[in-house]
């Protein structure tokens, strides 16, 4: 069985799972933008905060999906 640091790099060259964990993170983190950052956006009061806060928001999502679709693989693997 490969280490799970094998597995994270398998993972990445993988680019069905790249594809859908980079639609899902910008589906998912538009919304929390939206929804978290949206007045400060609209009203034109950003700060630097925003520089840090908007990449993680997309970032989340992201490995969130990734780390699902490799659960997926070690299941379907193992059955």
């Amino acid at each position: 069985m490969k280490s799970g640091r094998e597995c994270w790099r398998c993972a990445f060259r993988n680019r069905g799972m790249l594809r859908r964990s980079i639609l899902t993170s910008a589906v998912v983190g538009t919304i929390l933008v939206a929804i978290n950052q949206g007045t400060v956006i609209v009203g034109g009061d950003g700060s630097a905060e925003l520089a840090w806060k908007i990449p993680l928001t997309y970032c989340v999502p992201f490995l969130v999906a990734s780390w699902g679709a490799l659960g997926n693989a070690y299941v379907r693997a193992a059955s």
